[in-house]
C-alpha cells in the first residue's frame, strides 16, 4: 500500500527524477548492444538465426521477472527491489563485457533482460506513487516516455563508443556499469512509498497473477493486438537494423545503426510526452494507421537501398510505435475491473514480450530458408493485417475515451 507523509510531499519532485532516471537507465542496457550485434557477430562467428535468438532471450527474463517477483515491490518496498535490480544490470554488462563466445551473450542478455523486466515494473508503481495528484494516465506517460528516452540514449552511447573510441565491445559497458552505479547511489536517499513493508521471507507471496475476465476478452484483444504489432516493429529495428544496414544499404559503421535506432526511440519518447491531451483510444488508432506505412517504407528502403527513406520510415515508426504503446497501455488501464487490474496489465505485458520476441525469431528463421528481403515482406504484410484486425476490433468492441 502507498503512503502519503510530509518527507514525500517534500520530496516529491527530486524523488521523481531519481525514479524516472533510474528507470531511463534500466532500459539503456536493453538496447546498448544493438549497434555492436555485427561486432559480436564477426567476432564469434555466429549465424543470423543465432542473433535473433540471442536478442529474443532478453525477453525470457523479463517474463520470468514477471512471473516469479512481479508483486515483489508491492509487498517488500520499491527500494528493497530497485537495487538488486541494478545489480543484475551490473552483471549483465560484466557478462557482455567478458564475453568470449556466444553462450556469454545469451546469459548477458537473458541478465539484462531479467534486471530491466525488475526495475521497470518497480519504477512504474513507484512513479504512480510520487505522482499520485497528477493521476493515473499521467504517471503513465512519465514512466512510458522514460523507457524510450533509455532506449534512445543505449544505441547512441553504443555507437559513438565504438566508432571512436578503443575497445568497441568492452567500453560501451564499462561506462553503462558507472551509470548503473550512480543511479544505485540515487535511489538509496529516494522516499519509500510502501507502508509497513514486509520484513520476513514467509510473509510475502509471490504467486502469479494472469487472466483476462471474460467480459472484456474482445476490448481486450484490439489493445493487445495493437501492442504486439508495436513492439513487433520496434524490436526489428532493435535486432535487425545493424545488419539491414550492413548488407542491403553498405552501411557497416556502428554509429549509423545507433542513429537510426535512437531516432526510433527518441521520437517515441516524444509522441509520448506531447500527446497527453489526445485520447487513449484516438492514440492507439491513430498508431494502427500509421504501422502499415511504416513498415512497408522499411521495406521500400531495404528494396531502394535509401538511406533517407529508412530514416522517414524510423520517424514514422517511432511515432506509431510511442502511440501504440501509450494508447494500448491506457486503454488496458481503463478497461480492467479494478480488483483484477494488476492480472489483466500483466496479461497485456506477456503479449508485449511476445510481440518484442517471436516476430523477430520467425524473421531469423525465415531468412535463413528463403531471403532477407522475403522475410521482410512477409513481416511487413503479417504487420499490416494485425494492424487492420486490432483497428477493426477495437472500433467494434472497445468503450469510448
Amino acid at each position: 500500500m502507498a503512503m502519503r507523509n510530509p518527507v514525500i510531499e517534500r520530496n516529491r519532485s527530486p524523488a521523481l527524477a531519481i525514479v524516472a532516471t533510474a528507470l531511463a537507465v534500466a532500459f539503456v542496457g536493453a538496447i546498448l548492444p544493438t549497434p555492436l550485434y555485427p561486432l559480436f557477430r564477426h567476432a564469434f562467428g555466429f549465424s543470423g538465426v543465432t542473433l535473433t535468438l540471442v536478442y529474443a532471450v532478453y525477453v525470457l527474463g523479463n517474463v520470468a521477472a514477471l512471473l516469479l517477483f512481479g508483486r515483489l515491490s508491492d509487498q517488500v518496498g520499491r527500494r528493497v527491489v530497485s537495487l538488486p535490480a541494478i545489480g543484475c544490470g551490473i552483471a549483465s554488462a560484466v557478462a557482455f563485457a567478458a564475453a568470449s563466445g556466444t553462450a556469454w551473450l545469451f546469459a548477458a542478455r537473458a541478465l539484462s533482460g531479467f534486471s530491466t523486466g525488475l526495475a521497470s515494473g518497480t519504477a512504474t508503481a513507484w512513479i504512480a506513487e510520487l505522482y499520485s495528484d497528477g493521476g493515473r494516465g499521467t504517471a503513465a506517460r512519465i514512466a512510458a516516455a522514460a523507457n524510450f528516452f533509455g532506449c534512445a540514449a543505449g544505441p547512441l552511447i553504443s555507437g559513438l563508443l565504438a566508432q571512436f573510441a578503443f575497445a568497441p565491445l568492452q567500453l560501451p559497458f564499462f561506462v553503462y556499469i558507472a551509470m548503473l552505479c550512480g543511479v544505485a547511489v540515487a535511489v538509496v536517499f529516494a522516499p519509500e512509498t510502501v507502508s509497513d513493508p514486509k520484513r520476513r521471507f514467509a510473509e510475502v507471496s509471490l504467486k502469479p497473477r494472469f487472466g483476462v475476465p471474460q467480459q472484456i476478452w474482445l476490448a481486450f484483444a484490439a489493445p493487445a493486438t495493437a501492442a504486439f504489432a508495436a513492439f513487433a516493429l520496434i524490436a526489428f529495428y532493435a535486432a535487425l537494423i545493424p545488419n539491414l544496414l550492413a548488407d542491403s544499404l553498405h552501411q557497416s559503421a556502428p554509429l549509423i545503426a545507433g542513429l537510426i535506432v535512437c531516432e526510433l526511440f527518441g521520437i517515441a519518447a516524444i509522441t509520448i510526452a506531447v500527446t497527453g491531451r489526445l485520447g487513449s483510444q484516438a492514440a492507439m488508432l491513430s498508431a494502427l494507421a500509421l504501422l502499415p506505412p511504416a513498415v512497408w517504407l522499411l521495406v521500400g528502403a531495404e528494396i531502394a537501398q535509401s538511406l533517407p527513406l529508412l530514416v522517414t520510415a524510423a520517424a514514422l515508426g517511432g511515432i506509431a510505435g510511442g502511440l501504440g504503446y501509450r494508447g494500448s497501455l491506457e486503454v488496458i488501464n481503463r478497461i480492467a475491473p479494478s480488483d483484477r487490474r494488476a492480472e489483466v496489465v500483466s496479461s497485456y505485458l506477456v503479449v508485449c514480450f511476445a510481440g518484442n520476441s517471436l516476430p523477430v525469431i520467425g524473421i531469423g528463421f525465415l531468412s535463413s530458408a528463403t531471403s532477407a528481403l522475403f522475410a521482410h515482406v512477409a513481416f511487413a504484410a503479417v504487420i499490416t493485417m494485425l494492424a487492420g484486425v486490432a483497428a477493426i476490433t477495437g472500433i467494434k468492441y472497445m468503450p469510448g475515451g
